[in-house]
């Protein structure tokens, strides 16, 4: 069944009402104020639309005129007058994509594209953020104690305004990538780089390049002198060979950095090895327990850090009864460490390893799992997580154990010149948000062959084209496709819903069962040696850790990307997937009711004397 759109009888008189009086002369003087506003309204955007288009015709002039942009504040909550509090004050801030540019981006979906060579997965940082720019961070402005909270904010307010109209009047909308223009966000992380003795800038290891920003590395080595950990983490989305190979690009770019691997997630032995991830369409992750793989790494590179001016004896002891398989003896560490601490709210200034606690921060990009990070190092689930970006709001710290804090940050966007349609298949933009998936989807094609993937039709052609006719593909037509598959239809129409099955592959690749791995420069003509490198065993052997079911007893419906709630992805599988049983049910329930009228019409004795 489609899904039905809810629309109350109050919107259908109105609607009724605005037709009458669209039909009525405009001399009559019987026109209601419903119609005039709507006309004024039509005009208004016609009006609009027009400017855009005058407006956005050029990539190389400034974004409205060196100023800032129209903000689309996503995942806007209505404000009542009983809270206290503005439930949007940390919401995600984006630039606000232009009528005129959705309108030529979905016309572009449906032009055919062709499947580009594995170069073209290739990305350099350099290109990404060009380092020494004005796709620089804010910093916080200096200030003392006797400056007023006013006084700090306004400084604030000006440093941001001028950090925006630098931006933009040096690149286009076009040129730039989303990136977040909300400061109460950035203020967020300036707390927690401040508060932290050791920052983990965490990447997901499918884009790496994308969630390292050159300029947070110097602000914290150079400016602050803080030391940084770089996590690769979501290890298990991409081959053994391009995790080592994007291990030898950071370390080679940045040589005082140290890198650790990590999932909270291990694969259970879904899909061979030998098979390029890239190729198959993957179960979903499995829930459970957090069994996380790369503490043990973090560990050591925290103790290298500290250099025993903290006691770190409590959380090895915790890795080690963790990998013994005594999460009672971890789960009491974390107890007693609950029930000693007491959260300090005051603010002073940092001393490294104050009342010899150790402080870690988690900053990154939205969806890189920096909370289920922490769940990972916990063992069980101490904070919220969610595939959602801006799930976290703010920042909050857990005590790991009495001497080890972590200090989660909410996901923020920096300033680049990455495609906007990789930011949002990298998880970066709320999916339910946006306006036109269908690039998007076309991006992924692209550089994942999704025909054979998916085991999709053509709409046009069927399985094969007629003679004479060559098959070619859009993202269009690829969404088209995917929704006949799936049953997914429009709900007054019963046409193919385009735009629900273009939501639902972007789903699939942000959560890693359509996977896009990027790979550093060269990694293309040097990939028989990154496969046969030492260290690519090694990480095999570190995947394939805590197997516990073969693929056999596993069921498809138990695994999910995250620890949290099911996505919309997952529940629209699921509901086709029980109407596909219920079918099933129902075609066997209905051949065993026939066979059984057969069977007791010929052991039937007056059967046989009516059929003489």
């Amino acid at each position: 069944m489609p899904r039905k759109k809810p629309f109350s009888g109050k919107q259908k008189k109105k609607q009724i009402q605005e037709k009458r009086d669209r039909k009525k002369p405009e001399g009559s003087g019987q026109r209601t104020n419903a119609a005039i506003s709507h006309r004024s309204r039509q005009q208004s955007y016609e009006l609009n639309s027009s400017e855009e288009e005058r407006g956005s015709g050029s990539d190389t002039e400034c974004a409205a005129g060196a100023g800032i942009p129209d903000v689309n504040k996503l995942n806007q909550q209505p404000i009542s007058n009983k809270k206290q509090h503005d439930p949007n004050r940390f919401r995600l801030h984006f630039e606000k994509d232009s009528r005129a540019e959705v309108e030529r981006r979905k016309k572009q979906s449906m032009q055919p594209f062709e499947i580009l060579p594995e170069e073209a997965l290739e990305v350099d940082l350099g290109d990404i953020y060009q380092p020494g720019s004005v796709l620089d961070m804010p910093k916080r402005p200096t200030w003392n104690y006797s400056l007023s909270k006013e006084q700090v904010e306004a400084r604030e307010e000006a440093m941001f305004q001028e950090y925006l109209h630098n931006i933009f009047s040096k690149y286009s909308s076009r040129q730039l990538s989303y990136f977040e223009i909300n400061l109460e966000t950035w203020r967020q992380l300036w707390r927690v780089l401040e508060m932290s003795d050791i920052v983990l800038l965490i990447t997901d290891i499918r884009h790496p390049a994308l969630h390292f920003s050159p300029a947070l590395y110097d602000y914290v080595t150079k400016e602050l002198r803080r030391h940084l950990i770089l996590v690769l983490n979501k290890i298990d989305l991409a081959p053994p060979s391009l995790v080592v190979a994007w291990l030898a690009y950071m370390k080679e770019r940045f040589p005082d950095v140290h890198v650790v691997r990590f999932t909270s997630f291990p694969r259970e032995n879904l899909t061979p090895n030998s098979i390029d991830p890239g190729k198959v369409l993957h179960r979903k992750r499995r829930k459970g327990a957090y069994t996380a793989v790369g503490p043990m790494q973090l560990l050591k590179a925290c103790q290298t850090v500290c250099q025993g001016r903290v006691d770190l004896s409590s959380w090895s002891e915790k890795i080690e009864a963790e990998l013994r398989g005594e999460e009672g003896l971890a789960a009491k560490i974390i107890e007693s460490t609950e029930a000693e601490t007491v959260p300090d709210t005051s603010f002073s200034e940092h001393t490294f390893f104050r009342d010899g606690v150790l402080t870690i921060g988690c900053v990154g990009h939205p969806n890189v799992g920096k909370s289920s990070l922490m769940n990972g190092l916990c063992g069980r689930k101490v904070v919220s997580a969610s595939r959602t970006p801006g799930h976290t709001k703010h920042f909050q710290t857990i005590f790991l154990t009495p001497t080890v804090k972590l200090c989660d940050s909410p996901g923020l966007v920096f300033p680049s010149l990455v495609d906007r349609q990789l930011q949002i298949l990298s998880g970066m933009f709320p999916v339910a948000q946006v306006q036109e998936p269908y690039t998007a989807v076309g991006y992924l094609a692209q550089r994942v062959n999704l025909i054979p993937i998916l085991k999709i039709k053509h709409p046009l052609y069927g399985s094969k084209p007629k003679e004479g006719e060559t098959e070619e593909w859009s993202a269009w037509d690829i969404c088209e496709a995917w929704a006949e598959k799936r049953g997914f239809m429009t709900s007054k129409a019963a046409r193919h819903d385009v735009y629900r099955a273009a939501n639902n592959l972007l789903r699939l690749a942000v959560e890693g069962r359509l996977c896009l791995c990027m790979r550093p420069p060269g990694y293309t003509n040097q990939k028989e040696q990154w496969e046969q490198h030492p260290e690519t065993l090694e990480i095999s052997k570190i995947q394939e850790q805590h197997k516990q079911l073969n693929p056999e007893e596993i069921d498809q419906s138990e695994f999910t990307s995250s620890g949290g709630e099911e996505s919309d992805a997952d529940i629209e599988s699921n509901e086709v997937e029980r109407d596909t049983d219920t079918r099933r049910r129902r075609r066997r329930k209905a051949r065993e009711d026939s066979e059984g009228d057969r069977l007791v019409a010929t052991s039937n004795k007056f059967a046989l004397l009516s059929a003489e």
